[in-house]
C-alpha cells in the first residue's frame, strides 16, 4: 500500500512550484477512482448538498451527513490526503462548538484535515482547533454558505476595496495557523498576489492558475450535469451523454430480449 499523502507532503509540492490536484468526492466509488488517478487531495464537499441531495445551497446539509459521507470516502482511499467540509450550522457558534463538530469529524471518519470557511471572523476558530491538534484547511473569497449574504453565488474581491478585505482574510487564517486554504470566485490577479503572499498552500477554484494548485467538483468536470456549466469548470468528459446512452442501450435490449443472452445466464446444476 503507498503512504498517506500528510501536509507535510502537500507544502513539499508547494514549495517545490508543482500543482497540487484536487476534487472532491462523496461516496467511496469516486474517493477510490480519484485516489487511484493520483490526486493529490480530495475534498468531502457540503457541495453534496447541491450535487447528490439536489439542493439549490449547502445550508441545509448536517454534520451527521457530513460524518455518513466522508467516512465511505476515506474508506475508498489509500493515497491522497482527505478534507471534510464542517457544515454550515456546526462551528460559527464558538470556537468550543466548532472543536466538538471537528472532534467528531476527525474521530468518526479518519479525514485528515477539516474545513471551514470565512476570514479574519472564522480566525480564532481556526487557532482554536489548530492549538488543539486539528488540521484545518481554511476558504475565503466566494464562501457558499454565505451564499444568502452575498445575493447569490458572486466573484468576491472586485475593487481596492473588496480585494483588501480578502487579502485581509487570507492573512488572518494564515496568522491562525491554517495548513492551507481555498480560494474560490476571486479574480485571478488578486489570487495569484495572495498566493505569492502565503506560506502555505492555496488551492483555486475560479480564482485562475496562479493558485499553488485547483479543486474542481468531479461531477463537474466529469460532465454529468450537463445543464449548467460554470465559467470556472472545464469538462473533461461528457458524461452525463455517456450515462444516458449506455441506459438508453439497456433499456433498447431488455426490450427486445437481446439481454440477458445465454453467456449471461448460469447452468443448470
Amino acid at each position: 500500500m503507498s503512504s498517506r499523502t500528510t501536509l507535510a507532503k502537500l507544502q513539499t509540492l508547494r514549495d517545490a512550484k508543482r500543482k497540487i490536484v484536487s476534487v472532491t468526492a462523496y461516496d467511496f466509488l469516486f474517493g477510490r477512482l480519484a485516489d487511484q488517478a493520483g490526486v493529490d487531495m480530495i475534498l468531502v464537499g457540503d457541495s453534496l448538498g447541491m450535487v447528490v441531495q439536489g439542493a439549490d445551497t449547502t445550508l441545509a446539509v448536517t454534520l451527521e451527513e457530513m460524518i455518513y459521507h466522508a467516512r465511505m470516502v476515506n474508506r475508498g482511499v489509500e493515497r491522497a490526503f482527505v478534507v471534510c467540509d464542517l457544515p454550515f450550522g456546526s462551528y460559527q457558534e464558538s470556537p468550543e462548538a466548532a472543536f466538538r463538530s471537528a472532534s467528531r469529524l476527525m474521530k468518526e471518519t479518519g479525514v485528515q484535515a477539516v474545513k471551514l470557511e470565512g476570514g479574519r471572523v472564522m480566525a480564532p476558530t481556526a487557532r482554536f482547533l489548530v492549538e488543539r491538534g486539528i488540521p484545518v484547511v481554511g476558504h475565503v473569497g466566494l464562501t457558499p454558505q454565505s451564499v444568502h449574504a452575498f445575493s447569490g453565488y458572486k466573484v468576491q474581491g472586485r475593487g481596492e476595496k473588496n480585494a483588501e478585505a480578502v487579502s485581509a482574510d487570507a492573512a488572518a487564517l494564515i496568522e491562525a495557523g491554517v495548513s492551507l486554504f481555498i480560494l474560490e470566485g476571486v479574480p485571478s490577479t488578486l489570487a495569484d498576489s495572495i498566493t505569492r503572499a502565503s506560506p502555505v498552500p492555496t488551492i483555486g477554484i475560479g480564482a485562475g492558475g496562479g493558485c499553488d494548485g485547483q479543486v474542481l467538483v468531479l461531477q463537474d468536470m466529469l460532465g454529468l450535469y450537463d445543464d449548467v456549466q460554470p465559467k470556472f469548470v472545464k469538462r473533461y468528459l461528457q458524461g452525463a451523454d455517456l450515462v444516458r446512452g449506455a441506459l438508453h442501450s439497456y433499456g433498447d435490449e431488455v426490450r427486445r430480449g437481446l439481454f440477458p443472452a445465454a453467456e449471461h445466464g448460469f447452468g443448470e446444476s
